[in-house]
């Protein structure tokens, strides 16, 4: 099978597709022939040696983890109903073992894709999906309140925007450029465009801030959350967290990426959920850029200069 392979910390550079053998699934195992694998600013960060420690992820190792394929071969234990299914997992064993053309996965976290959504679109909400319902689960919205997401067009900001949308807020996308400002205003958000600079500024307060940039950008968006908002980080594509002072965490309500690991023990309804909402029209996953899995060198480049909407995919 192919794979792309880490063996150092560095550029997308070390980004390299190598031959492995195809791996028989064991006991309560099943086999997933990869249609589509998810890219995303984790595996970025991570490959650059400044992944979050909670991973511990050290070279060798194979990026990546969510996926969608169709099932092609079961362990001792597995029901062979799952042959033949078109489904979206994670690779077993956590992060790691998805920018694969196969990939081994425990039926635990197997889901069948419904009908009316294709593999592209179940894996961009796979992830991305099931964080954005988990966030706003922890820091929910009402209708009328006015929202900022950062950024608003990525895989995951994209879809925060349509759910805080439908709950009635009003909704305002942080974007860079032209393109991504017609994104915005069609996802039914109010753009806020930060091509000069890295920081927010703007008219008006926020009530809640969801920040996945972090850094400069991240504490000009807290410095926008009026008395009394609600600031919750889940990630740091500009390489560092946001940095809250003691002023703002008095004023504010404060959650930061600690919440993430809180998130994972539900994953498997919020992943029903988003699907159930994609597949009954609801909820519409971005599809950026699709790469064939050689050029994952290309999709991190692409990724840390800005160069994508939506979800970046490698296709196998």
């Amino acid at each position: 099978m192919k794979v792309i392979r880490v063996s150092r910390f560095g550029d997308p550079g070390v980004l390299e597709q190598v031959e492995l053998p195809t791996p028989e699934p064991a006991e309560g195992e099943l086999r997933i022939a990869v249609a589509a694998a998810g890219v995303g600013w984790l595996d970025a960060l991570i490959r650059r040696g400044e992944g979050p420690t909670v991973f511990g992820i050290e070279p060798p190792y194979v990026p990546g983890s969510a996926v969608a394929g169709t099932v092609e071969a079961v362990g001792a234990g597995v029901d062979e109903t799952w042959l033949g299914k078109p489904v979206v997992s994670s690779a077993s064993g956590g992060y790691g073992g998805g920018y694969a053309d196969t990939v081994i996965a425990l039926p635990e976290g197997v889901f069948p894709i419904p009908a009316g959504l294709d593999p592209q679109q179940a894996v961009a909400l796979l992830d991305d999906g099931s964080t954005a319902l988990a966030l706003l689960e922890k820091t929910p919205v009402q209708a009328g309140e006015r929202i900022l997401v950062a950024p608003g067009v990525g895989g995951l900001g994209s879809l925060l925007v349509q759910l805080a949308h439908a709950a009635g807020a009003t909704v305002v996308a942080a974007v860079r450029g032209e393109e991504k400002v017609a994104i915005a205003r069609k996802l039914g958000a109010e753009p806020l465009d930060y091509s000069v600079g890295e920081r927010l500024t703007g008219e008006g307060t926020f009530d809640v801030v969801f920040d996945g940039v972090g850094g400069t950008l991240g504490a000009s968006a807290v410095a926008l959350l009026a008395d009394g908002g609600r600031f919750s980080g889940y990630g740091m594509s500009s390489g560092a967290e946001t940095v809250i002072g003691a002023e703002d965490r008095n004023r504010l309500t404060i959650v930061d990426m600690a919440q993430l690991p809180e998130f994972w023990p539900e994953t498997p309804r919020r992943v029903r959920e988003v699907l159930r909402l994609a597949a009954g029209g609801t909820l519409t996953p971005i599809i950026g850029r699709t790469y064939p899995l050689a050029e994952a060198s290309a999709a991190h480049s692409d990724i840390e200069a800005r160069r994508y909407v939506g979800k970046t995919l490698l296709v196998p």
